[in-house]
This record gives structure tokens, sequence and C-alpha cells, in this order.
């Protein structure tokens, strides 16, 4: 009866000022540094670009920030039709790659239990993360006809995504790291957390109770909470790891044993969001049941 009206109070509540997009980011080397865009295009399988390159190992499985928190230091950009990346404060030793590269053979590569084809990005490239990172690596690329679905569980309609951990697409909302600031004593950047979606408006964790809403006319889905890891306790900037702000996560943003911060986000049409654009939430849902 308690949780009831709790949700009732909620859904009664007017919350003032219209939501938008105020951020939108594109990561096109999975853990790698993210690029902060103005308006984003919608392909089959997230923002266009977006961790449709990866780096794995020998056994061609793929590399974090997770057990390589210096990855973080590597820094990507796209002109025209190439992706440069280059180490922070060494932005003369750089490497580029095609943005739609024909590739040197494929390979079977793996994302946690997925197993998809990618194409190999050749000796060049290899050799220069291997260096960066200071291990054997290589560069792979996800093609077109490579489609790797979502969990079947979340699924609306067979989505793809690409070398993202499960979707195509993640979302927070600012009141909510607003939030989470507020009981840090060191506050923490966005990018800590590596979303696609940023809007501002409405209460902290709002997207919590989104189960369906449109931008520019795009259906889009909030089709299950992120649990989060310990990339999020890495400093972007320079690559340091400390306990927080996953250690104050826990501690009320719990719930069948993972932390959860920012939804995973499906969509119906593909097209272009801006930001600026409004985010209008057509139906809600309950809110996440968290640990006390």
């Amino acid at each position: 009866m308690r949780q009831k009206q709790s949700w009732q109070a909620f859904t009664n509540t007017v919350i003032l000022g219209m939501l938008s997009i105020s951020h939108l980011y594109v990561y096109p080397i999975k853990s790698l540094g993210g690029i902060e865009l103005s308006s984003a295009r919608l392909t089959d399988r997230g923002i266009e670009h977006d961790r449709r390159w990866m780096l794995v190992d020998e056994d061609n499985r793929f590399l974090t920030q997770r057990e390589f928190p210096q990855m973080a230091l590597l820094r990507t950009a796209i002109h025209a039709n190439e992706l440069t990346v280059y180490e922070k404060g060494n932005e003369v030793d750089k490497i580029r790659v095609n943005l739609y590269p024909a590739g040197n053979g494929t390979v079977n590569v793996q994302v946690w239990d997925d197993v998809c084809e990618a194409l190999q990005m050749g000796d060049a490239a290899n050799q220069w993360f291997s260096e960066k990172l200071k291990r054997v690596c290589k560069l792979v690329y996800m093609p077109d006809a490579s489609k790797r679905k979502v969990d079947t569980d979340y699924a609306l309609n067979n989505e793809i995504t690409g070398f993202s951990d499960a979707f195509p697409l993640l979302m927070i909302g600012q009141a909510s790291l607003d939030d989470l600031n507020s009981r840090l004593e060191i506050p923490v950047p966005m990018n800590r957390f590596r979303p696609n979606i940023v809007f501002t408006g409405g209460a902290a964790f709002e997207e919590d109770t989104m189960k369906h809403f449109q931008i520019n006319g795009i259906d889009l889905y909030a089709v299950k909470p992120c649990a989060r890891c310990a990339i999020t306790t890495t400093d972007q900037k320079t690559g340091a790891t400390a306990k927080e702000p996953l250690k104050t996560l826990a501690s009320y943003r719990t719930g069948n044993n993972k932390v959860y911060f920012g939804q995973n986000i499906l969509y119906k049409q593909q097209g272009t969001i801006t930001v600026g654009d409004e985010l209008k939430v057509v139906q809600r849902k309950e809110s996440l049941q968290l640990n006390a």
C-alpha cells in the first residue's frame, strides 16, 4: 500500500519546466574517449559511428576501461570520412582510419556473451594501439552485415546494437547527476557515465519513470536501467581510479545487488535528434525498486 501511495504522489506532482536534450555524445571506439555532438543521426544500431570499432586481445575478446583504465586517455575525433585517434597530450602521434573501412579480412570477436563478425583493421593500427596500451591488441570494425541483437528479454522489435555493452542508447538526466554530486565531496562530470543522451528539466532520476517518450517525432523506450561498473570510478581526464562515485551511488541506488544510474534506450524510427530538442513523455512506468 505504501508503494502505491508513493507512486500516486509522484504521478500527481506537476514537474515544472520542459525536458530537453542538453548534450549528445558518440563513442566511435568502445571504451575510448567520446565526442560531443550538436546533433546525431540515429541509425539501425545507435548513433551513427557509435561503438562501431573495438579493441580486442589475442583471443579476440573485447577490451575496456574496466581492466585498462588508460584507455580513457585515447581520444577520438571525426573529420570528413576519417576517424582520428590520439593520446591525450600528444596530438602529433595519431592514427587515422576510414570511417567506412573495407578491412583486412573478417574475424569472430566476443563482447560479453555475444560473438559477432568484425573486420580487421590491419597491422599499422594494431601496432599503434598495442604500443599505447602496452599490450598486444587489435582494432576491429563492425560492418553493416554484422547484426548483433539486443537481449531478447528487453527487445521490442529484434533491435540490434554495435559494440556497446548491450543497448544502442544510454540516457541520463542532468538532475540525476546533480543529485549524486550533492552527496559527493568532489563532484564528478557526466563523462564518468558515458551516456549518449543527456537531458535537462524534471526531477532527479526522472528517466527511471519514463516508459515511452518522443524526440523530434522519434518514439523511444526506456527498457532497462543501466547497471554501473568500475568504469565510473575512472577519471576520464587522467585515467586515475578511485572508489567514487560508485561507493556513494551504491548507498542509495542499489537493487538486485546492482548499482543503477541511467536508462538503456530502444527506439522505432531512424532520424536526427538535436541539442535543444524537446523530450516529450508519452507513457510513464513505476520507478525502480531500490534497497532502503
